[in-house]
């Protein structure tokens, strides 16, 4: 039998990190959750395997292309691509048992077979929020999620971003009124790639779908970016009237980006844009996309809409809903490689207790007591020179060290020194808890993203 050692690694297009950045993603993690929970939603997982036929009922575009597919035994299984179809078949599933409007958010891995590359992953988390109707699901919800949005990406410290507002009647009734609704899920797929080839390269893709090129000017000069919200809806009045499709994908649009305002979303963070297709099929009305402003390049960080018949593949039951989706970690791996995202707070505990006595029962009661009132406490139980368990705490960023030795025992304090500043002193045990929750609260509160 060999004794050759196997070489440790990583398979492809797959995000391993060390434990300091690996708190940085789970305190922007924790962030998401703050604020799915603040806008009332409710946790869900769902599995990661699902049969084949459940998941792919409606794919569609490129994602099947993409899928983890095998067999075991005689189950044809699939890994999930996305947490919006699973969803979908929980909520058909379960539906007798929920309370709707449904609002569930979900954070967790999905599996794509795309090439692996700079900041392309295979797998990946997704954080979803969505909101499913029964029978209805007002157009104020697709409202709701770019305040969500907006609330989400300025807490982590980014504010040049914009949200960009479609509605897919709008584009299905355009391209009724060019009599090309019979291709008008092809078109959405080609045009949706624009600022990724360019408007001549998508004209020649339409016309490889026997579009003449007279229509395919029309479709880009209508998909054409707008300098303002007001004059996006001026160009969509021009075609009021014709297609009823379509006028109630203006007036639904009309509403969101009215109340998007009320919602409390500064202008400059939103706006109509007509290009925005999504490439999916199952979306059926308000669509978005958020891009970072200072880097068009990396894409979407944030898009979703409206899926009115996701679920008819599971159900009678007409189950309405809109949602978005955060590719968490493709965000965080391109905001670190540029260096935005701060030393924020991310050390692994509060303090670290130091005993230098050898009975540790009043170290342990410490810690306890410690623990009990919310801070986060290690011991240090190796033992070894002073320095370098002093050099431990320092690497791993932990913000105090507590001493306790006899003198501390027989005054009832404790030693408090600041790895930061260098500065101790002896404190009673409370005293020396106030310091430190002040100062990890201040830490905490720092925005996690730094726009530099």
């Amino acid at each position: 039998m060999s004794n050759e050692k196997i070489v440790p690694k990583t398979l492809s297009g797959m995000m391993e990190l060390l434990p300091k950045e690996q708190l940085k993603f789970e305190q922007i993690k924790s962030t998401l959750e703050e604020v799915y929970r603040l806008y009332g939603f409710l946790p869900l997982d769902t599995p990661v395997l699902e049969a084949s036929s459940v998941l792919l009922a409606k794919a569609g575009g490129e994602t099947e292309k993409q899928i983890y597919r095998f067999a075991k035994g005689d189950n044809d299984m699939t890994m999930r691509f996305d947490l919006t179809v699973p969803l979908a078949k929980y909520v058909a599933k379960n539906a007798g048992e929920l309370s709707f409007p449904f609002r569930r958010y979900q954070i967790g891995k999905v599996y794509r077979g795309e090439r692996a590359q700079k900041g392309r992953f295979r797998e990946f988390y997704q954080a979803d929020i969505d909101i499913i109707g029964d029978g209805k699901l007002s157009v104020l919800n697709d409202a709701e999620i770019p305040s969500m949005i907006y609330d989400i990406f300025t807490r982590l410290g980014l504010d040049d971003f914009t949200i960009r507002i479609n509605n897919r009647k709008i584009l299905n009734g355009f391209y009724e009124i060019l009599s090309l609704s019979d291709k008008s899920q092809d078109i959405m797929r080609t045009v949706d790639k624009i600022e990724k080839i360019g408007k001549e390269k998508v004209i020649a893709e339409l016309q490889l779908l026997e579009i003449e090129k007279e229509d395919c000017e029309k479709i880009t000069d209508f998909i054409a970016s707008t300098s303002n919200n007001s004059e996006a809806f001026d160009k969509l009045d021009m075609y009021l009237g014709k297609n009823e499709q379509y006028d109630l994908g203006v007036s639904e649009l009309k509403t969101v980006i009215e109340s998007i305002a009320m919602f409390g979303v500064p202008e400059k963070n939103y706006r109509v844009d007509l290009s925005i297709a999504r490439g999916l099929d199952y979306y059926t009305g308000t669509v978005y996309e958020t891009t970072f402003n200072r880097h068009p390049e990396i894409g979407s960080i944030c898009s979703g809409g409206r899926y009115d018949e996701l679920a008819s593949f599971y159900t009678d039951r007409h189950l309405p809903g809109v949602g978005i989706s955060i590719g968490l970690t493709r965000l965080f791996y391109i905001l670190s490689e540029m260096n935005y995202i701060d030393e924020a707070y991310v050390a692994p505990c509060d303090v670290m207790i130091l005993p230098m006595i050898e009975d540790t029962s009043y170290i342990i009661g410490l810690s306890a007591k410690l623990r009990r009132m919310g801070i986060k406490t290690q011991i240090s139980t190796e033992g070894g020179k002073m320095k370098s368990r002093l050099n431990y705490a320092n690497r791993l960023g932990i913000p105090f060290v507590i001493f306790v030795g006899e003198d501390e025992i027989a005054s009832g304090n404790i030693t408090l020194k600041n790895m930061e500043s260098g500065a101790q002193a002896q404190f009673e045990v409370d005293k020396a808890a106030e310091q430190i929750i002040t100062y990890v609260n201040g830490k905490k509160a720092a925005k996690i993203i730094n726009l530099k």
